[in-house]
């Protein structure tokens, strides 16, 4: 995939992603818990380096480990 934007995600329990991404990029390991486009809560646990293909409008503060996220779109 190429992406032609991109923006750093900082966790927050209630703001929105400025702009809906279509995936993360995820630079250290840990637990990724987002907000779905959907309106979902799902938690991934992501490798270093890794990229979480879904459409997300936040990643959440509570039950996010990983840094280093990157929103793709």
């Amino acid at each position: 995939m190429i992406f032609k934007n991109a923006v750093a995600v900082v966790p927050h329990d209630v703001n929105l992603i400025a702009q809906q991404v279509a995936c993360l990029y995820v630079a250290t390991a840990g637990t990724v818990t987002v907000l779905t486009a959907k309106d979902q809560v799902v938690q991934f646990t992501a490798v270093a380096g890794g990229v979480i293909p879904i459409q997300v409008k936040r990643v959440n503060a509570t039950g996010t480990a990983a840094t280093g996220i990157v929103g793709l779109w």
